[in-house]
């Protein structure tokens, strides 16, 4: 396998491992309807250009699923403040990759058979969070992702996240 450089020189093989250590994803959330809770379900069903199948914020367009790495989650956990995987609203929750370094475009592979594409980083927070209240930040506009299902199936927790190749 020819390894290539991506963002700050980490290597990412033409197999889809990036970087070379494991990136799992750690954590599915739902909720029923937007603007509730969200809470770690173990495992969902990603339907093709909907989202997951049970959650408030599911539907057509570029915003399918949300994405955030346990990495950024952390960044508030210093401040004092105790959250934990979808306190931020995200769908999955990763560890060991830098999401919101990805480009637009990029395609994820999670799980066996799921291909999620890359639409969007950060969003306009309107509201300003009970987070951002309590601490003065909030990392999911800066650092959650979006994404659309271009292939749909199940994930669970545990399951690997790679990025793929795009067709040529």
């Amino acid at each position: 396998m020819t390894p290539m450089k991506g963002k700050e020189g980490r290597t990412m093989r033409h197999d889809g491992k990036y970087p070379a250590a494991a990136v799992k994803i750690i954590s599915v959330n739902t909720s029923p309807g937007k603007g509730e809770k969200k809470r770690s379900v173990g495992r969902c069903l990603l339907r093709e250009e909907f989202g997951i199948q049970g959650d408030g914020h599911a539907g057509g367009g570029i915003r399918q699923v949300s994405l955030l790495a346990q990495e950024s989650i952390d960044k508030i956990r210093a401040a004092g403040i105790d959250v934990g995987c979808g306190d931020f609203a995200e769908n999955i929750t990763t560890q060991g990759i830098v999401l919101h370094e990805l480009d637009i475009g990029t395609r994820l592979l999670a799980g066996e058979s799921v291909l999620l594409e890359v639409t969007q980083i950060g969003k306009v927070c309107h509201t300003r969070c009970a987070i951002f209240h309590a601490v003065g930040d909030c990392v999911m506009p800066r650092e959650g992702i979006f994404a659309r299902v271009l292939i749909g199936g199940e994930v669970r927790e545990g399951d690997d996240l790679r990025v793929v190749p795009r067709p040529e």
